[in-house]
Parts: structure tokens; sequence; C-alpha cells
């Protein structure tokens, strides 16, 4: 079956992996005395955390197989809903893949998050790369945001450490592939909520953050400094947009909008996440393809769509029967253009920060990451040098003062696990052991 191969990638990596998408809360509620919040943000604004009951969920929500799904399968897997919000009847739905059963159980605990805004975890990251919104309220597709999602990421992990309390001295991580902010801000209130509850509640070491938007001027000078450098772009076009565009102070002309335009025109029918590969052309199911991990099928958003919208694999995921799709568009009520003071703070508070990059991505590509980070003036503790995987040049790293890292993967799009998958798994297992990819081969 054509989703045999993706149903096994979460294996690729030795530890706990859950992907879900914009997150929900947890029934013992902590006094009115708000907690949830960014970091150095009046929490008064915000709703409190509250803890519901979770026992028998977790055996509740074991999956015992997934439609399709090779033989042999030697590891667990759990779906199902956290409510984030009572009042609403809100809920998050997640998928959560343990470690192979033979492998250590001190493995760390990661959380996947996707972005878009509106776009499924569980399609792109535990289906493509390594579950959509469930709301019994449609005005929250109104009323999502930056701010909400953060507080909502936040609780949900939390009441889930209820639901699978064997979890709560592992090691967390979280990690976003994702043009959105939600792991800084989801760390950020991570560390509020660490400091203002004098307790720990979760234990968060790093966050890794994929392809991710950090400033949007910024990002937009280097998504055309991009295109021109990659041959995608005129030299008229070029020295057009940098004459009339004036990114820094976020202000436009009527001439810029002309020359972007131009530019984006130029570019023409190429998948802009992955500008050297080849597009779906053939979108029909292919029936006996077993697929394969290291040959990425560009058609895989039309099998995965087909294969979440199967009755059965509803049911098997324990989910609502519903009609599927990978984003769903809506109003994004809030979003900072900036994420980079949050990330300072994240820097400050010594927890590590890794920003990653597939060097084919024309969506959010290495110039606009790197152009953001120099914002944030860090000192480099170990300069730009290639890191290996497999005896080849998985990438290109550099380290600044403080624990942040950019790390480059050669040869991926902004589906770097997608892309590449073991040169993906070389930096995040590096990313886990808290070093560096290895410079030698």
């Amino acid at each position: 079956m054509e989703l045999t191969a993706t149903i096994m990638k979460p294996v690729l990596y030795s530890c706990l992996l859950f992907s879900f998408w914009l997150l929900s809360f947890l029934s013992f509620c902590e006094a009115a005395d708000r907690q949830a919040g960014l970091h150095g943000s009046n929490p008064s604004t915000y709703s409190p955390v509250c803890i519901e009951p979770q026992d028998g969920k977790m055996e509740a929500d074991e999956i015992d197989a997934l439609p399709g799904q090779p033989d042999g399968v030697d590891f667990d897997q759990y779906a199902g809903y956290v409510t984030v919000d009572q009042k609403a009847g809100r809920a998050l739905f997640y998928y959560f893949v343990e470690s192979p059963r033979n492998s250590s159980s001190n493995n760390p605990l990661i959380l996947w998050l996707n972005g878009g805004p509106g776009c499924s975890s569980l399609g792109y990251g535990a289906m493509s790369e390594l579950g959509p919104l469930r709301s019994n309220t449609s005005s929250d597709y109104d009323n999502a945001g930056d701010t909400t999602t953060a507080i909502e990421t936040y609780t949900f992990p939390v009441n889930w450490l209820e639901r699978f309390p064997q979890y709560k001295s592992r090691l967390f991580s979280s990690r976003v592939r994702a043009m959105r902010h939600y792991v800084p801000q989801l760390a950020s209130t991570i560390l509020y909520n660490n400091e203002n509850t004098n307790q720990t509640v979760i234990n968060l070491k790093g966050i890794a953050v994929g392809n991710g938007l950090l400033d949007e001027a910024i990002t937009l000078r280097g998504i055309y400094d991009n295109f021109w450098t990659h041959a995608l772009n005129s030299d008229e076009t070029y020295k057009g947009i940098h004459k009339y565009c004036d990114f820094a102070n976020d202000t436009v002309s009527e001439k810029c909008f002309d020359f972007t335009g131009q530019a984006d025109d130029e570019i023409g029918d190429i998948d802009i996440y992955n500008i050297y590969a080849p597009i779906c052309l053939d979108s029909s199911l292919k029936n006996g393809s077993h697929g394969s991990v290291h040959d990425f099928d560009p058609c895989t958003d039309y099998y995965v769509e087909n294969y979440l919208n199967i009755p059965e694999v509803q049911n098997a995921l324990h989910a609502n029967q519903t009609e599927w799709t990978h984003c769903r568009d809506y109003a994004w009520t809030d979003r900072p253009p900036t994420i980079l003071p949050i990330l300072k703070n994240i820097i400050q508070s010594g927890v590590s920060v890794w920003i990653y990059s597939g060097d084919k991505d024309g969506r959010v590509p290495v110039a606009a990451t790197g152009y953001s980070l120099i914002v944030l003036k860090l000192g480099v503790k170990k300069g730009w040098h290639a890191w290996y995987s497999e005896k080849e040049i998985g990438g290109y790293v550099v380290e600044y003062e403080g624990g942040l890292a950019l790390v480059t993967v050669r040869g991926a799009g902004h589906l770097v696990p997608s892309n590449q998958p073991q040169r993906a798994l070389t930096f995040i297992s590096s990313f886990l052991q808290g070093t560096l990819p290895p410079s030698t081969p």
C-alpha cells in the first residue's frame, strides 16, 4: 500500500514522538490566578490551566493497527483527543509513537509541530515527514492566533503527561518545521510557568526550529535574494526589488509590488518548498507500491489525504469522522512580525536552540534565516563548517555564544526529514545528545 513507508518513518528516530496540530487544555482547575502565557507577559489576560483526570485514557488511546501497516511493527502507537478548553468544547488531536520495544527505556520525548498556520502535524509531520485540529466551536477559527496557540500548546503536554505519567521524567524537546512561531512561543510559556509556579512542570531541554519564519520583513528580503542567487530570477528583477522595496522598514511601493510580482512569475511552475525537486504530475493512487523513505514521492500529499479520509483509518486513530485535509485557511488574529526577542530570552534561560534549514527551500530559505539571526548580534563560538552523515557532507553548521546553532541540511527542502531522512536523523540525534553534528566523516 502506498502509505507503508510513510507510516514507518517515525521509527527512524530512536525517541518518543507525538504529533499534532494546534493544541489544547486539561478538571481540577488551578486557582484563577491565571498561569498560562508568554514569558514576560502579563498572565492576567490568559486562561488558567486545568488538569483533568486521565485514568484509563492511555490504554483507550492505544492503536491496535493502522490499515495497511506492514507486518512486524515493533513499536506502540497511540492517538486520541486531549481537552484544552472545556467551556469552548475544544480539544486537540494527537498521534504518539513510541520507540521500538527493544530500545532504551530512557529515550527523550519529542513534541513535533507543523505550522502553516492551519496545517496538520499528522498529515505532514507523521505521515509525510516523520492531527488535525478538532473543534466543537466553529467560532474558534475566527479567533486563532499566536497567543492562543502558545497557551494551548502548553496546556496540551501538561495534560498529556498526566495521561502518560511514565514520561514525566524524560528530557522534553520541542521541534517545529513551519513558517510560524509555535515552538519558540511554547518554550517561552513553559519557562514562564516553570518560573512562576516554582516547579518544573515540563522539563524543557531544547528546541529546534526548522525552516521557521523568524522575522517577516527580513524573510522577504531573504526570499528574493535566494531566488536570484539560485538562478530563478533575472538580474533586472533583482535590481528592481532592491531599488523599490524597503524590507528593513517594512514599507513597499507600487513599483515594489510590480517587481515582486514579476519575480514570482519568473519562477514558473516549481515546488517552492523544494526548488530542485520534481513536481507531482500524476496524483492517481498506485496500488501495490510500497514506496521508500529514501525516494520521496512528490505526490505524497495526495496519497496521505486519500488515506486519512478512509473511515477505517479514522476509526483506527480514534478520530472523529471528518473530511480531512492537510491545511485549512482561517483568520489568524494575532501574529507578531518577529520572534527574535523571544528567541533571545530562551537562549538567556539556558535552553539549547537549534535553527535548521533545508538548503533547497525557497519559501523560508537559509538566506532569510541567516539575515534574521544577525539581528541577535551573538558572538560566534565555533565558525561555519561542514558536518557529516554516512561519510558525506550532510550540511553546514555555525555555533553561536549562548547555545544557539544554525544548521543547514544539504539537499533538503522545507520538509527536511522527507527529503533527507538519514541526514535528518544524524542532526536530530546530535541535537538530542547536546553536541553539534559530526565534523568528520
